[in-house]
């Protein structure tokens, strides 16, 4: 009973302590200053187990079918390379000023098709990405999905060919800060199908 007495204690004075700091506004939320590394580790953490948890038991669609993947190219280029780029694209200034910077997927593509539909839908709390979901049914998403595992094989030309247009920069073209990097992205319009995916990454 003592024992637990004293954990009774520790934590409500643990509780005192952090409503204290919340109440004081000393923490510095603003975008432009990163947070502590030991909170960056924990958010994280946080972040991925309930990405993987909530994502558990989606049962991913054929997203190797050309109509979905070229449907998903255009929808990324309107609504998402302001933010996670092209193969052209090196940052756009919409970018530059979200923290936490979201994923290069012009270079790294996903990994888990299951839990890119989740994100796309759901979205991600105290960070840029927004829920699709309210606005966007499920094919759309799993078309933007599909696209996504393709991108990493594109170039510009290629990306641009596939989806119809260049990406949006977040001012309403594609005219974010480019580089073309050939050693990024070999494959070219003309090395790569108009339609299809070969394989998944």
């Amino acid at each position: 009973m003592k024992t637990f007495k004293m954990l009774f204690v520790v934590l409500l004075l643990a509780l005192i302590v952090a409503s204290g700091f919340v109440a004081s506004g000393v923490y510095d939320i603003g975008a432009d200053r990163p947070h502590w590394p030991l909170t960056e580790k924990l958010v994280g953490v946080l972040r991925d187990r309930s990405i993987a948890r909530q994502s558990a038991g989606i049962a991913v669609p054929d997203l190797d079918d050309p109509a979905r993947i070229r449907s998903g190219a255009r929808r990324y280029a309107e609504m998402c390379a302001a933010c996670h780029l092209t193969p052209g694209m090196r940052s756009t200034e919409l970018r530059e000023g979200l923290y936490p910077q979201p994923p290069d997927l012009a270079r790294h593509g996903v990994h888990d098709p299951a839990q890119a539909f989740w994100v796309i839908k759901h979205g991600i709390k105290m960070s840029a990405m927004p829920a699709w979901g309210r606005s966007h049914d499920d094919a759309a998403i799993w078309e933007m999905v599909a696209f996504v595992k393709r991108l990493p094989e594109l170039d510009e030309a290629g990306f641009e060919g596939m989806a119809g247009m260049a990406g949006d920069d977040g001012h309403g073209g594609g005219h974010g800060m480019h580089h073309h990097d050939d050693d990024d992205h070999p494959a070219s319009a003309s090395s790569v199908p108009e339609g299809g995916a070969d394989h998944a990454h």
